[in-house]
């Protein structure tokens, strides 16, 4: 069970970001690509055999880092699924976790073709002190 371990508020980060793509091909490369680039090598639990990034598109679905022995290791659950506009995952990558920040991902098309992208990433508290 994941529970809160800090009583304190940490300020959520947030970044915004412009791509000269359209909102669903930037929501799909974002979610069905990951493993293209997410720095695996060093943001990884299993480090130089990290090979793939496995994002289960759907409410309940998964984020996965996969090995190449084929294990497996749970980075995060999907709590909301609205492609191409949004998702918010419950982001816990750790082999035990005892808790989960949010990561909340938003898609906006803009008026010359492009998308801008939200993310804030909250809940950190949650992380204790």
């Amino acid at each position: 069970m994941m529970m809160r371990l800090s009583t304190s508020t940490i300020e959520p980060v947030r970044k915004q970001r412009r791509v000269a793509l359209g909102q669903g091909r930037t929501f799909a490369l974002f979610t069905e690509s990951m493993a293209t680039w997410w720095p695996l090598k060093t943001h990884s639990c299993g480090g130089d055999d990290a090979v793939d990034v496995r994002f289960e598109g759907r409410i309940g679905g998964r984020v996965v880092e996969v090995t190449a022995d084929g294990t497996e290791y749970e980075w995060a659950d999907v709590i909301a699924w609205d492609p191409p506009h949004r998702f918010v995952l419950a982001w816990h990558p750790n082999p035990d976790p005892v808790a989960a920040t949010i990561v909340d991902v938003r898609f906006t098309e803009l008026n010359d073709g492009g998308t801008r992208i939200d993310l804030e990433h909250r809940a950190w508290e949650e992380l204790g002190d």
